[in-house]
């Protein structure tokens, strides 16, 4: 076994690795990647490493970790990525390098089946539609042969969320050691899996899960490692936000209407003021939504406390909570339901008065999000910093943070500042492999108006026609706003000459699997396909930007995270929405070149590159693509692309 070796030198040509995979090229950033990944391990540093498109990061960290020969946790910013690695990647190095490593694949309790639930939809019989009821057959058919109990087996069977939530279960209905099925529970098996693993992979959710309840004194999911690897770690204080936060949606409520009924039914019958508290519980939580206004909506709770209709429906249901939990408590012993209830409804009335307390503060945003039927109040802190660092000090371990995309102008300060991460963190910048001056071009159309402008969006179509005609479709067309989403797709419907796809129409991956298949079409998204998309060969030959994609200043967290560094002196505008605004920027753009064999055009319509100070620092983070200002000059690229491949 080849222990002894580096990790860099097991990057290189003659390498089991190289033998391996065939057509293997070495690189020499991805070795140097791999060689500060290693040294991190061994001395329990931080390292913040951006390796671009192409430099083969996922390697340059899965070599090392697997030398290493201890417990590494690898987290992934999506779900598709951990899939991959876990059941592609990871075992393909494992097996070049003869590496005797056990690997475990660890997801939230929502993706895998849970045996009770699934009894209990079973023994309930009620479906919504026919639909519904024959998918719930096709799970029933696949819980017989899964070995994992993974939902993403049968991911388009249980595609409707209601329906999967009827077959997982959640922390607050598990009944943990009381459950009858305990022993062939899918959820604990992996857990124990994870728990013996050298190599475990998880995702940024369930990592930030896992700290919150450490966080709140409850016990961890996850096993303590000797390193922690987080890709696509420019999400990270996003989703840290998220879980170092509080929350009580419509659903949950509407859950545990459910869940208590059934309960009821199950483990006591003769109280029919259950059913009548439930209901009353079920018809407060429709009235705050009612309450909240008809149009979907994302604001701070302060633009909406005060108004009497709101107020009086926030109270009604924090009453109701109240009495559940009350009328609940002592019918506990009659069953692990009947107690579990009781608890859930306790702790929602508990999270609810800690959220909508009087008392400001200035640390956290409380805020709202509506939806056609559905709600969701939340309070979430305004800095990660302090929890982030604090998990780090009691986890002694090396931690790598990598990605595309980390470097604001060269600088990775935005990023440790964000994470606390502390002034010996190590950091390491690598280029991109790819030649972007001979594979790609960046056109700033002359002549566009201000983004502000009621002309804006029409002259950016008209700019961008040209150039989709010119790339013969195979073009994405990424944009800040669903409103600018839309009315593009009215625009181009009956002007272009390619297919047309529009984010909305149907799933993300049923889109992208429509836009290779098809080879030549035009692709609609907003913020969704801005990342994570990867989208190789000729398929992909031209990506438009409509605008910079800065934060919306009225969305409720931008806006007070804006009010708190400028009420520290700071200033809001360079210190957090300049360097999200970046990063945002890099991750569109990178959509573009996958592969050194891919060619196309990055348009950006948006002039204030050109005519803001600040443009400079958004050029000086893309790659050096040749800059053109002129139509002819892009359908020349496109020409020229042509006459090589001898088309």
């Amino acid at each position: 076994m080849p222990m002894n070796r580096s990790a860099s030198a097991l990057l290189d040509s003659g390498s089991p690795l190289a033998e391996r995979l065939g057509d293997f090229q070495p690189r020499v950033a991805q070795q140097q990647l791999a060689d500060a990944v290693e040294a991190a391990i061994r001395d329990k540093a931080v390292l913040v490493a951006e390796a671009g498109t192409g430099t083969g990061k996922t390697f340059a960290y899965l070599v090392p970790a697997l030398l290493s020969g201890r417990k590494v946790v690898i987290s992934t910013g999506t779900k598709t990525l951990q899939d991959q690695l876990f059941q592609k990647d990871l075992p393909l190095v494992r097996d070049a390098l003869e590496v005797p490593a056990r690997l475990a694949l660890l997801k939230g309790r929502a993706n895998y089946l849970c045996l009770y639930r699934m009894e209990q939809t079973a023994l309930d019989g009620r479906f919504e539609t026919r639909e519904e009821s024959e998918r719930f057959q096709k799970v029933r058919d696949w819980a017989a042969r899964t070995c994992s109990g993974d939902l993403a087996e049968i991911a388009a069977v249980v595609a409707s969320p209601a329906l999967r939530l009827r077959v997982s279960s959640t922390a607050d209905n598990c009944l943990g050691s009381d459950c009858p099925h305990f022993e062939e529970c899918f959820l604990m098996e992996a857990r124990r899996r994870a728990q013996e693993a050298d190599i475990v992979v998880v995702n940024h959710h369930l990592l930030m899960a896992d700290w919150a309840l450490k966080e709140g004194g409850f016990g961890e999911v996850l096993p303590a490692a000797d390193a922690y690897i987080l890709d696509e770690a420019h999400q990270l204080p996003e989703v840290a936000a998220q879980f170092f936060g509080l929350s009580v949606s419509s659903r949950q409520l509407t859950d545990l209407v459910r869940d208590c009924k059934f309960a009821y039914f199950e483990e006591a019958g003769d109280l029919p003021e259950v059913l009548e508290s439930t209901d009353a519980l079920a018809k407060a939580a429709l009235d705050l939504r009612l309450a909240l206004g008809v149009a979907n909506r994302r604001a701070a709770w302060s633009e909406v406390e005060a108004v009497p209709e709101v107020a009086a429906a926030v109270a009604t249901l924090q009453d109701r909570l109240a009495e559940l939990a009350a009328l609940l408590e002592p019918l506990a012993e009659r069953g692990k339901n009947l107690e579990l209830c009781g608890k859930r409804a306790a702790a929602l009335h508990e999270t609810l008065g800690r959220m909508l307390q009087p008392e400001a503060d200035e640390e956290a945003v409380c805020w709202f999000e509506t939806y056609q039927q559905s709600f969701i109040l939340r309070l979430t802190p305004l800095d990660v910093s302090r929890q982030f660092r604090g998990h780090l000090a009691r986890h002694r371990a090396g931690w790598v943070f990598t990605s595309a995309t980390l470097a604001v102008n060269n600088s990775f300060q935005h990023f440790i500042r964000r994470l606390g991460l502390g002034d010996d963190t190590r950091t390491l910048q690598l280029d991109s492999p790819f030649d972007y001056a001979r594979q790609a071009l960046l056109y700033l159309p002359r002549g566009l108006p201000h983004p502000s402008s009621e002309r804006f969006d029409e002259a950016f179509l008209q700019a961008a026609l040209p150039v989709i005609e010119a790339s013969r479709g195979r073009a994405f067309v990424l944009f800040t706003s669903y409103r600018a989403l839309h009315h593009a797709s009215e625009w181009l419907r009956n002007r272009l000459s390619y297919p047309l796809l529009v984010q909305g129409e149907a799933s993300q991956a049923r889109l992208l699997e429509r836009f290779r298949e098809l080879g030549n079409a035009v692709l609609l998204g907003t913020s969704s396909f801005w990342e994570g998309v990867d989208v190789r060969g000729e398929a992909l030959s031209a990506v438009l930007i409509d605008r910079l994609p800065f934060a919306s200043p009225g969305d409720p967290v931008v806006q007070a995270r804006i009010e708190a560094i400028n009420r520290r002196g700071g200033n809001s505008f360079m210190d957090f929405q300049l360097p999200l605004a970046v990063i945002a920027l890099r991750q569109g753009v990178g959509r573009l070149i996958r592969g050194p064999q891919d060619y196309g055009v990055l348009m950006i319509g948006d002039n204030r590159l050109l005519t803001k100070s600040y443009g400079r620092i958004f050029l000086a983070s893309l790659p050096p693509a040749r800059r053109v200002r002129e139509q002819r000059e892009v359908a020349a690229f496109f020409a020229a692309v042509a006459a090589e491949a001898g088309t």
